[in-house]
């Protein structure tokens, strides 16, 4: 008790002084910022403040816990530069603004090391443009550049806290503030307003749109006002009684009392107008003012809000809560808020015995921009400083801030006393008399003009919104941008619609189109820093020059994908899952695609061109694809898991009635990331890291072209994230020694698991694996990991009852599936099949021959494979192409095609019924990375490198044109979508090509019904 009777700390809901230390005294500050009470594994009462002095020196108050509240000592922090702005985090998150415009991170946060131990400097968002504010929250982290621009860095998080990428924002902005839950406030450079971030969530950190809050300023006020315990998003203490005890146990409570909730600050409320504000306000930090220090220490005084009046020119005047609480206004209002010293606090305590108004706390802390002048009527507040950092918004809450709620609760309460006053029987005469009304209005306005022509009912729907487009002439650079869908329906029902990209050319207003009906394809593209997605229309197919937009948000990109694939498939009559004749192909991204071919497509000698192929996406990932005419579909993701499709459609980023109800499952997949640690001997001191001029970066990616650390390596695309750590790998081709290191006598060149006399070069991969979780019609096929499957191609009306399914395990097994049927797509059980080596690709025919390659790039072909004997009886060698490895092969009805290593397409000639295995090899095209032969023997491949507009298009999908029994090679390609495509295969693609008849040369004769075509 003596302690308290004599107790230190005498601020309550005021401001104290921290007395300045005796030496080494800091310099005066411009910016501060206080965080850190959600490190991980802290004590209870811990907070970390950061300051900035005018000289860009940043230092760190020591020692600020439960019982020291005002810190012990200011410590001087190591910067590789001057520091104008500051921002901490509630965890593990401080960020700072350099003078030269880039930004620093403070790494190594723990609960044993608050101050951090090192900066890593992040670059400006702009190149051009240095940042001058940053904000930071739990996950989020937001910046504003010298030109106003709003940025958000995407992939923040306690383990990464430097992020991967800047994205672009709508809004120009002078000022930010991220408070609890990543909320966001901002403060408009256009009108000075104060902005509120709506739509961030957990999952869509960035949020949707800027809202501005529309609230009175403290001038405006024409009755008093209570702390509003129901505002929209703010949360508050809960209300204790008033206490009749004396003040010794009233501080007893305080100290002991842990369940209070603290606000930001607080502002003031008065019958009168305030007189001029003070211009020696200090500056607030813009963040969280309040904090699990003040709550545990003055619970009591946070939960009974303190009535004030409005004080003179350097007075606080305080009364003691009189118990009573007014009813909440309906209109939020700001207030200034008055922060004076402690000691002329103590002079002015009992100035105010009569003044009857309740304090407001409010928990948003704003200032204006000119305190000095007084606003009229009718102005608007030039705010300059806005802190959310109490103020609590959910993301399911229903914000009262942008719009008043009385002319709605005064509607529904004239409504409800109207509605009392109506009996029943009133209400059944009403009912009574308005059917007798509208059959009299439908008689006249029906019966009288049957004879009229019906009229035809067509409705136009547009939607619009703001992008940013690739402009692909110089200056090549993104575009703000107007986007439009404009859809209509026509007289016989179908819908149709134009794509509109409306831009600036040298202040000249033009636009870019594209009808919906000729749009192919609508591709997301991988970008660091944007949420991209490509549109292709035939003549953009043979360019390989799509119409490039960008999207502010992930959210937004997914929403206009699923409407525009949805306005694609109603344009063209597509609805529910892929038909059984679907071609599936895959990006390199792992993103699936289908295309339902045209029984024209492969017609002789005019087929339909590729690039007139539509093709939509489903939902799911996956690496490897393949099906038949039948309807079953197998799928391998980059874990090697196996999945079968399911029959559904949607799942990924289809919502609503773009996908089913039913067979939509949740689907992860698991990849690694590799990047290579490269060394060079030096004699005196052996391997090191430090290489010679014209060497490779000494941590590059496989090629060496790029350098890739540990520290700025990212996941491929934002979906996904980081499952582990970096790790040694040692399953490299080669072999490794026990470290892990592959020798070589230069970069680059053939690499080898021991060190010689001759080796002057080494490396080493790392891998690290990152997981993705999507949604689509897709089923596990546990338990074993395949890297290749393959299914008995069919014709349409097949008879077939169990379909053969071979594949390949991820340790070189040959395995074959029994039991696979239409109504059991993913079978019962694995045969194992015998093999004296491990295999890499494998491939069945329409006839059941199956040939697959080995891992040393040898061919084998599976005699004896019938129905009765699915596994076959024994392994026959095929020899390859001279001085060729093979690595795929793909089996159709009666021919074989096959790609080895250096990318060389090769026919297998000479198959006949008696002889299976052919006769040799006939080589038919380079630049080949995958073959699909189909039921019909139609190929298609991925080809590496195709001709466009601008450059080389690499992961092309291309069709074999010319193909017919006397000449099984055919005679040229057709290219269609590309590039960045991985997989395709049409062995599902069963459809007779229609039988084109051609005039005789001796002119055009009728033909009758007897007569057989000419073809």
């Amino acid at each position: 008790m003596r302690w308290l009777r004599h107790r230190k700390y005498k601020a309550m809901d005021s401001w104290a002084e921290i007395h300045s230390q005796e030496t080494s005294l800091p310099d005066p500050f411009s910016d501060i910022s206080c965080g850190g009470w959600e490190i991980s594994e802290e004590p209870q009462g811990r907070l970390s403040l950061w300051a900035v002095s005018l000289q860009g020196k940043v230092w760190f108050r020591e020692e600020i816990y439960y019982n020291n509240p005002e810190g012990s000592l200011w410590s001087d922090m190591p910067l590789p530069g001057e520091v104008i702005q500051i921002s901490c985090g509630p965890g593990e998150l401080v960020w700072a603004v350099l003078w030269e415009g880039q930004l620093i991170v403070r790494e190594g946060i723990s609960r044993d090391c608050p101050q951090g131990t090192s900066w890593s400097v992040v670059d400006s968002p702009s190149p051009d443009v240095g940042a001058m504010h940053v904000a930071v929250g739990v996950n989020a982290v937001w910046a504003l550049t010298k030109d106003n621009k709003v940025w958000f860095r995407r992939g923040v998080n306690s383990h990464n806290p430097c992020g991967s990428g800047w994205i672009s924002m709508v809004g120009e902005m002078i000022m930010i503030n991220v408070g609890l839950n990543d909320q966001v406030w901002a403060i408009s450079s256009e009108d000075r307003a104060v902005y509120f971030r709506q739509g961030v969530t957990t999952s869509e950190l960035s949020g949707k749109t800027w809202r501005a809050i529309t609230v009175l300023r403290d001038g405006d006020r024409c009755h008093s006002s209570a702390s509003s315990q129901q505002s929209a998003g703010c949360y508050f203490s809960e209300s204790h009684p008033p206490s009749a005890v004396s003040d010794v146990e009233s501080d007893t409570e305080k100290g002991s009392t842990d369940e209070a909730t603290c606000f930001s600050a607080h502002t003031e409320s008065s019958d009168q107008l305030t007189d001029t504000p003070k211009s020696h306000i200090p500056k607030v930090t813009n963040d969280s003012l309040n904090s699990e220090l003040v709550c545990e220490r003055e619970p009591a005084s946070a939960a009974v809000p303190q009535a004030e009046s409005i004080p003179e020119e350097g007075d606080i005047r305080t009364l003691p809560d009189d118990g009573v609480q007014t009813e909440a206004p309906l209109n939020h209002r700001w207030s200034n808020v008055d922060l004076e010293e402690a000691q002329s606090q103590q002079a002015q305590l009992c100035a105010v015995s009569d003044s009857a108004d309740t304090c407001s706390l409010s928990s948003v802390a704003t200032y204006t921009l000119a305190m000095e002048d007084l606003y009229g009527a009718d102005e608007h507040p030039l705010w300059a400083w806005v802190s959310g950092g109490g103020c609590s918004v959910e993301s399911h809450s229903q914000l009262s801030w942008f719009h008043s709620t009385m002319n709605s609760s005064l509607l529904a309460q004239s409504i409800q006393s109207m509605s009392l006053s109506v009996t029943p029987a009133q209400m059944a005469a009403w009912r009574k008399q308005i059917f007798e009304q509208l059959s009299e209005r439908t008689k006249r306005e029906m019966d009288d003009f049957r004879h009229y022509e019906q009229a035809i009912e067509q409705c136009v729907w547009v939607k619009k919104g703001t992008m940013q487009w690739w402009r692909d002439w110089k200056p090549h650079k993104w575009v703000d941008v107007h986007f439009a869908l404009e859809q209509f329906s026509g007289p016989d029902g179908n819908k149709d619609g134009i794509l509109f990209v409306y831009y600036n050319y040298y202040e000249e207003k033009k636009y870019l189109h594209a009808f919906i009906n000729e749009v192919t394809i609508l591709v997301p593209v991988l970008n660091d820093a944007k949420h991209t997605f490509a549109i292709y229309t035939p003549e953009r197919i043979k360019k390989r020059w799509p119409i490039r937009v960008a999207a502010a948000t992930e959210q937004e990109m997914h929403d206009w994908l699923a409407l525009l694939n949805v306005s694609c498939c109603d344009s063209r009559g597509i609805q529910g899952p892929p038909s059984k004749q679907a071609i599936w192909s895959i990006t390199c991204k792992g993103d699936i695609f289908v295309s339902e071919p045209s029984p024209s497509l492969e017609a002789m000698p005019y087929p339909t061109a590729c690039d007139q192929m539509f093709w939509r996406q489903v939902g799911g990932h996956l690496r490897i694809v393949e099906c038949n005419s039948i309807g079953i579909v197998w799928g391998i993701g980059y874990d090697h898991t196996a999945w079968v499709c399911v029959r559904g459609y949607g799942g990924a980023f289809f919502q609503g009635l773009t996908t089913s109800n039913d067979n939509i499952y949740t689907q992860t997949d698991v990849k690694s990331v590799y990047i290579f640690e490269n060394q060079r001997w030096n004699p005196v001191t052996g391997y090191t890291n430090r290489g010679l001029p014209t060497d490779r970066y000494m941590w590059s990616d496989a090629s060496g072209l790029h350098e890739c650390t540990k520290t700025n390596t990212k996941p491929p695309s934002p979906q996904w994230t980081w499952a582990s750590d970096w790790t040694i790998d040692y399953s490299i081709s080669g072999g490794t020694d026990r470290e892990g290191w592959q020798y070589a006598a230069d970069f680059p060149a053939s690499y080898h698991g021991h060190k010689t006399m001759k080796d002057f070069v080494r490396r080493r991969r790392w891998a690290r694996k990152c997981k993705l979780t999507t949604t689509g019609p897709w089923q596990e096929v546990p338990p074993i990991t395949l890297s290749d499957v393959t299914i008995l191609p069919c014709a349409t009306h097949s008879s077939v009852a169990v379909v053969p399914v071979w594949a390949i395990s991820n340790k070189g097994d040959v395995l074959c599936r029994l039991g696979v049927t239409t109504l059991t797509p993913a079978g019962t059980s694995w045969l194992h099949v015998g093999t004296d080596q491990p295999f890499k690709s494998i491939s069945i025919g329409a006839a059941s021959q199956v040939w697959a390659i080995a891992k040393d790039g040898s061919t084998f072909f599976r005699g004896s494979v019938s129905p009765e004997t699915p596994a076959g009886e024994c392994w026959y060698h095929i020899p390859s192409p001279s001085k060729q490895k093979l690595k795929q092969v793909s089996v159709g009805r009666t021919s074989v095609y096959t790609v080895d290593d250096n990318g060389n397409l090769w026919y297998r000639k000479g198959l006949t019924p008696s002889y299976p295995q052919g006769s040799s090899w006939e080589f038919v095209s380079n630049n080949v990375r995958k073959v699909s032969v189909g039921p019909m023997d139609q190929v298609w491949i991925i080809a590496d490198k195709v001709q466009g507009s601008h450059s080389l298009s690499r992961g092309t999908v291309c069709h074999r044109l010319g193909i017919h029994p006397m000449d099984p090679k055919g005679q040229s390609w057709d290219y269609g979508i590309g590039g960045g495509w991985d997989h395709i295969t049409a062995r599902g693609n069963a459809m007779e090509p229609p039988r084109i008849c051609l005039p005789s040369l001796d002119g055009p004769l009728a033909q009758t019904p007897e007569d057989p075509p000419i073809c």
